[in-house]
């Protein structure tokens, strides 16, 4: 039901008990469906897997053209031609504060129908594990820090990015469900903002390391004096390589059986001012950085507790946000010389 200011009150939905956890899932005995494989952490989790011994007959990468997985037909399919014993399910329409406030009805149908689609057709299929991967803007906006999983559901999440965030949080509940319904074993994972090479530097859909590693770098090449960035400056955001979180997404698979959610992240919080300050260094742009207040920041601050990831996966981030910079912008340089 709506509270007094219009919004919907999102109550946390009642405890079940949690059934033993399972041993850990032999990876090399499963035909494994990567929604998403393509995209920039599906290309990460598919090299995580082959470093793992798995090889390409096993790993299914479903492409847009072939099967759009927002109807429901190209989902079925799906299933029938793959045959999959476990989904990881990585497809998201995605974006920026911008693509996210220009398209919120898109976002929220485009990331409910595929999550829909893909758990029922998974379940009619028999397929025994269902991995998603949320998102922190899933998070209330005025929750707590660090964001603790439990928190998830205690309010409404930063408006900007509300309608994409809901569409993925909503599908940790039907996958508790189909799990106590059905017997569908499952893994929910929230990463914090992640980057890495093979990012999306396009400036209309790029999230903020991208999107700040382009517009110094041009400023750069250009000889330009100043920069004027999206925003405040002063919202926080942690931010996870890749490679790490792919790491996370393949223990996970490995791992866990229930859906109560996981946060993964590097536990570095770092506002966005300094963060423009150590990516002008790294690409060598000496120009001012200016700020457009009139702009959005988004969620003021987010920052995530990693004990779950600890504890149920005995996972922890490897790279440092420095040398994860530097590999991106190098990179991202590489791919400008090829072009």
């Amino acid at each position: 039901m709506p509270d007094s200011t219009g919004k919907l009150s999102l109550k946390r939905p009642a405890r079940v008990p949690r059934k033993p956890q399972l041993a850990m899932l032999d990876l090399s005995s499963q035909r494994i469906l990567i929604t998403g494989g393509a995209g920039f952490l599906g290309r990460a989790v598919v090299d995580e897997l082959r470093a793992r011994g798995l090889s390409n007959e096993q790993l299914v990468i479903p492409r847009r053209a072939e099967h759009d997985l927002v109807q429901e037909r190209a989902v079925v399919e799906l299933f029938a031609s793959a045959r999959p014993s476990l989904v990881i399910h990585l497809a998201a329409r995605i974006g920026g504060i911008e693509a996210n406030r220009t398209h919120p009805g898109s976002f929220f149908h485009d990331n409910m129908a595929m999550g829909l689609h893909l758990v029922e057709h998974a379940r009619r299929a028999g397929v025994g594990k269902f991995v998603h991967v949320a998102t922190t803007c899933a998070y209330p906006r005025d929750a707590e820090l660090p964001l603790r999983e439990e928190s998830l559901w205690d309010g409404y999440p930063e408006e900007t990015t509300a309608p994409y965030g809901l569409a993925k949080r909503v599908l940790a509940v039907m996958l508790d469900g189909y799990r106590r319904e059905f017997g569908l074993d499952s893994a929910v994972l929230l990463p914090a903002n992640l980057y890495g090479p093979g990012d999306d530097f396009d400036p209309t859909t790029s999230h903020v390391i991208p999107a700040l590693i382009r517009r110094c770098e041009d400023a750069r090449r250009e000889a330009l004096p100043s920069i004027t960035c999206w925003g405040s400056g002063r919202a926080t955001r942690e931010f996870l390589h890749v490679s790490d979180a792919a790491r996370g997404v393949v223990d996970a698979a490995e791992r866990i059986d229930s859906p109560d959610p996981i946060n993964l992240g590097s536990g570095r919080e770092i506002r966005i001012d300094e963060l423009a300050q150590l990516i002008a260094g790294l690409v060598g742009y000496t120009g001012r950085i200016e700020w457009d207040a009139d702009r959005p920041d988004g969620q003021p601050r987010r920052t995530l507790d990693l004990r779950r990831a600890r504890e149920r996966l005995g996972w922890a981030s490897a790279i440092t946000l420095e040398d994860g910079l530097a590999s991106t912008v190098a990179a991202w340089r590489a791919e400008l010389a090829r072009s």
